[in-house]
């Protein structure tokens, strides 16, 4: 694994996007969790967006991220599931230059304990584009509370040994 930590914390530039039909930004409890956590862990939200779960709309916003130097990191909640109007995992994977496999396997065993075998249904993932590492949520609060407190977090924490995915990332401006 190389040496992948470093004893400061670096603060990563973040940028949010919900994917719902249905929410605005005021009824947007799990953007609002991302955006107040990331700040807790000493992040900067560079950029908050809620669009439609429509894979073209979701594939522009994100290119523009990805393309621009200020967004390091970019999480992005609800349109993970198994119904037809869940196009998250079909928008995203296109755009990886590589997938993070293991992100979308332990965030399932993590939430079996919650969700028994419905976990399944669950189709998080996340990746890096152009050095910009992706993690893609489910919509509800609690699924964005797992993530982050259980795994986004630590591999966004310079100082979390053995590894991290800080040295990944594109360098701020």
């Amino acid at each position: 694994m190389g040496h992948c930590t470093t004893n400061e914390f670096i603060p990563l530039n973040i940028a949010v996007l919900t994917l719902s039909d249905s929410r605005d930004l005021s009824r947007d409890t799990s953007g609002q969790f991302l955006e107040d956590n990331l700040i807790e862990a000493g992040h900067t939200l560079v950029d908050r967006k809620l669009i439609k779960d429509d894979k073209y709309e979701i594939r522009s916003v994100l290119s523009q991220w990805i393309a621009s130097d200020e967004v390091q990191v970019i999480l992005t909640t609800g349109g993970t599931g198994f119904t037809v109007r869940d196009n998250t995992p079909e928008a995203v994977k296109p755009l990886f230059d590589r997938e993070i496999e293991g992100f979308g396997e332990l965030f399932r065993h993590i939430t079996f304990t919650e969700l028994g075998t419905s976990t399944v249904q669950s189709r998080a993932l996340g990746g890096f584009a152009n050095q910009t590492a992706i993690f893609c949520l489910p919509g509800s609060t609690g699924a964005c509370r797992t993530g982050w407190t259980k795994i986004i977090k630590e591999q966004l924490d310079a100082t979390h040994r053995p590894c991290n995915f800080v040295m990944h990332v594109k360098k701020g401006v």
